[in-house]
């Protein structure tokens, strides 16, 4: 199995890069040290708008004109999810709790938000009240997810701490969706985001950001 192919890594704009979503031709990225989310300029790298998440942010997806973040609020760590509108902030009256107070990285199908669970290795599709109405297992720990096509791609991992990491597919056009391997991730990645070309991850405990090719 061959490592992806990076095209361009970058300095974060803020420190311990955590989630990822590709809305409006820009990046958005959530810090887990600062708490917020950046608007990115992929073109000339620079901090476009900025906004204080209502906790860590943890998981972040594109959503027609909106963006979904999963936070991590109160010092219980409940795992909620936010409605943040670009240039305004976030709505306080929206607040989606996850299934079972637990989740990290969300995806989008065009219809149905995803949330995936990284110690139960699974990705749980939502219903319109939050409730899953669909699961679909990982061979790993999950720490990115981002749709592309038919299919889900996902960051995973077995030792969190090792940089043992993989790029998994799960390919949705069989009536029994199953996930494959693909690709080596050579490093702790976190998030995943689709720019209709090619993935972007955080390595994120050396504060980069990392562009790489679709290796399919």
């Amino acid at each position: 199995m061959n490592n992806i192919h990076e095209i361009k890594r970058l300095v974060s704009p803020a420190p311990r890069p955590q989630s990822l979503a590709w809305h409006d031709n820009s990046l958005w990225m959530g810090s887990m040290e600062t708490q917020k989310v950046y608007q990115i300029d992929p073109e000339t790298w620079t901090v476009i708008w900025e906004i204080q998440a209502p906790g860590v942010p943890f998981g972040m997806v594109s959503i027609g004109n909106e963006l979904r973040v999963l936070c991590g609020e109160t010092e219980e760590d409940n795992r909620i999810i936010r409605r943040l509108i670009p240039g305004e902030g976030f709505d306080p009256e929206f607040e989606l709790p996850c299934p079972d107070d637990t989740g990290s990285q969300l995806g989008f199908d065009g219809k149905n938000l995803h949330v995936s669970q990284w110690y139960n290795k699974v990705v749980l599709t939502l219903g319109v009240d939050g409730q899953p109405t669909r699961s679909l297992p990982s061979p790993h720990g999950i720490c990115g997810q981002a749709f592309v096509d038919n299919s889900i791609y996902l960051a995973t991992t077995d030792e969190e701490e090792t940089d043992n990491y993989y790029l998994t597919r799960i390919d949705l056009n069989s009536e029994t969706p199953t996930a494959t391997d693909i690709a080596r991730i050579p490093f702790g990645a976190r998030a995943l985001a689709f720019d209709s070309q090619n993935l972007w991850t955080n390595h994120r405990e050396q504060n980069e950001i990392v562009c790489f090719r679709r290796p399919d």
